[in-house]
């Protein structure tokens, strides 16, 4: 675990050891007969509910230990709090649910007094457990209580450094809103995955091009009809994207997409240099790709389709090997960088790209975990249940910011905690006829569907960005 204090002598404060105390009391409990009793109180009660969920927290020590971590399942990875009192970390458990048991692994800096409390708001809190006389170490609570909201308070610090959590594990049950299923209308069956090679063509794609308009704390895929539920996103395109969007508010809305006929909702966490939003300036690129051998078998995206790309709680391995890395982070001269880069040169920007699956089902335009509906290819063929090939979307960002980077960290977290949303608002006809031309027609389109290199071929778009009537 990595050093992170000092102390008023100048030593540095070293990672607690608790390894080896356990091993000794279960040695000792063992000789008195108390070993299983011990054991049993530890058992977990209830299922986990709270991996991967919200979080947000009453303060950062650092961009290192994000709120987020006491979810991620990692335990090598800590929230830390500003060096004050009270503190607080909280979890949105996405439900009415009841919660049996709470267990909270401590760095060495814990709490001598906290509650554990339960809220179905976010507002009015009831308290389901306190202490005064925390020691510390790793505690599993039994607790009774409801609510959609759990988060620990803690109210006296048991060191002189803030707190820290590795992780806050919530049990329980919880009553999730709907199924989470929403199907295809019509749905498109009878399709075999393609394995024909079509004539070379090294490029096939267009771009959108489009800029970043609001910001808000919703995530209306993941949390729909949940305003404020999420951590914050900066959104592009479409420029009524919240809670509540649907099919029908996004036709509605308006885009800040320089083709008007585009009017998904695209978003990705906020980036943040300490507690300020950096959003980035100007119109982003997004590719719509082929991602399979087969450029001419790929389809538009049907109405309404939506999906997630990578976690907000994966982990730095995890992030680095998914198939939708593309080069990491970047900036200056520095490539492949799992996390954000400690430093950026002088009037250079941070840019990620990534990329999404491009396989669809053909039967859902959602599932309850926002991807089983999506795959990516597998050596260029779409697996046989996910047969129809559909665009590849990758997020080309760029953010100015750069200097010293070590407070610039993500709304969800670290840099490896990236990942984005993509709701289908395309005017039907128009993404049909950018698709056909340029990636089924192999050419590298911009965002008029023209290509310059092959002038001949024509655009798509008018000088207005308009499908010509």
């Amino acid at each position: 675990m990595k050093v992170r204090h000092r102390t008023r002598s100048g030593s540095r404060r070293l990672p607690p050891r608790r390894t080896a105390l356990p091993v000794v009391l279960a040695l000792l409990l063992s000789l008195i007969g108390l070993g299983a009793s011990m054991a049993g109180a530890s058992a977990a009660t209830g299922t986990l509910i709270s991996q991967s969920r919200p979080v947000v927290a009453s303060s950062l020590e650092s961009a290192n230990f994000p709120a987020g971590a006491v979810v991620d399942g990692d335990p090598t990875t800590r929230w830390a709090s500003a060096w004050s009192d009270p503190q607080w970390i909280q979890i949105d458990l996405g439900g009415t649910a009841t919660v049996s048991q709470v267990e909270l692994d401590w760095e060495a800096a814990y709490a001598s007094a906290y509650q554990i409390q339960t809220s179905p708001d976010a507002s009015t809190w009831t308290s389901i457990y306190s202490t005064t006389t925390s020691t510390g170490g790793n505690q599993v609570l039994n607790v009774s209580g409801t609510g959609r909201y759990i988060r620990m308070l803690a109210t006296a610090r048991g060191t002189q450094y803030g707190y820290s959590l590795y992780e806050f594990k919530v049990y329980g049950s919880v009553t999730l809103s709907g199924t989470g299923y929403v199907l295809a209308d019509p749905p498109v069956t009878g399709v075999t995955p393609s394995t024909y090679v079509p004539p070379n063509a090294y490029f096939h794609e267009f771009q959108a091009q489009c800029s970043a308009n609001h910001v808000l704390p919703d995530d209306p895929i993941v949390f729909p009809g949940q305003p404020g539920a999420s951590h914050l996103h900066t959104f592009m395109g479409n420029t009524s994207t919240n809670a509540a969007t649907t099919e029908a508010s996004l036709q509605a809305g308006g885009t800040t997409c320089m083709a008007p006929g585009d009017k998904s909702g695209y978003w990705m966490p906020t980036l943040l240099n300490g507690t300020t939003q950096v959003l980035p300036v100007g119109t982003q690129t997004i590719y719509y790709k082929s991602g399979v051998i087969d450029y001419t078998s790929v389809r538009p995206f049907p109405t309404g389709l939506r999906f997630l790309v990578g976690s907000p709680a994966a982990t730095a391995t995890q992030f680095s090997t998914d198939p939708g890395w593309v080069s990491g982070w970047e900036c200056g001269n520095s490539y492949g960088n799992i996390d954000i880069p400690p430093s950026c040169p002088a009037g250079s920007e941070l840019d990620i790209r990534y990329q999404a699956p491009s396989c669809w089902d053909g039967i859902h335009l959602d599932t309850p975990d926002h991807k089983s509906h999506m795959a990516y290819p597998i050596n260029g063929v779409c697996p046989a249940d996910h047969p129809v090939a559909v665009p590849m979307i990758e997020f080309k960002m760029a953010f100015p910011v750069n200097g010293d980077m070590s407070q610039v960290h993500l709304s969800s977290g670290r840099g490896f905690s990236f990942h984005y949303d993509f709701y289908n608002g395309w005017d039907t006809a128009t993404l049909a006829a950018m698709v056909t031309h340029c990636i089924v027609g192999g050419l590298q389109c911009d965002d008029r569907g023209y290509d310059q290199n092959q002038p001949q071929k024509g655009a798509v778009l008018n000088d207005q960005y308009l499908l010509p009537s």
